[in-house]
């Protein structure tokens, strides 16, 4: 396993579309590996594949007191959603950078996992909001997408003064 590096707000990957996995493999499992070190490493609840540069349509997301009970998530698609509701929300790809985000608070997932089968979960609270974060980083779509301009733009700002102050 290795620590991989976590692309920061700026990286084009974050914006890229990820393509889908088209086979479970010993590369993909290693990849989760590698992904799940790196998230706990961060530390983290959940993180995508393009947070790490790889352009594939994967995640992986803990949300456990105990960090033992990881999910990852290959080709994840949210099915459906229920009732939304603002919460606080970080990103690993945002150090330091925490707004809050309205969201659903249930929502019902379909997913490959590492052993090739097809499954569905039923979230709902904190790993509701993981999954949909990770989903939306698949899709190119980032937690300040969803805030007013005038928020983005102070998040925008507040990202290029940390820049600025090397702490980027």
């Amino acid at each position: 396993m290795a620590k991989l590096e976590i692309k920061k707000y700026g990286d084009s990957v974050l914006r890229k579309k990820t393509n889908p996995v088209a086979q479970i493999n010993g590369d993909i499992k290693q990849l989760a590996a590698d992904m799940l070190e790196t998230m706990y490493g961060a530390p983290g609840v959940g993180l995508a594949a393009p947070q790490i540069g790889v352009s594939l349509r994967m995640c992986v997301i803990d949300v456990s007191p105990d960090k033992k009970n990881p999910i990852v998530m290959v080709n994840p698609e949210i099915i459906s959603g229920e009732n939304k509701i603002t919460a606080e929300e970080g990103c690993l790809s945002f150090p330091g950078i925490y707004e809050s985000v309205k969201r659903f608070e249930k929502v019902e997932v379909s997913y490959t996992d590492l052993d090739d089968k097809t499954k569905k979960i039923k979230a709902e609270g904190f790993l509701a909001k993981a999954v949909q974060h990770e989903i939306d980083h698949l899709d190119s779509k980032l937690f300040i997408d969803y805030l007013p301009d005038w928020k983005r733009k102070s998040v925008e700002k507040e990202v290029k003064r940390k820049k600025k102050a090397g702490q980027w």
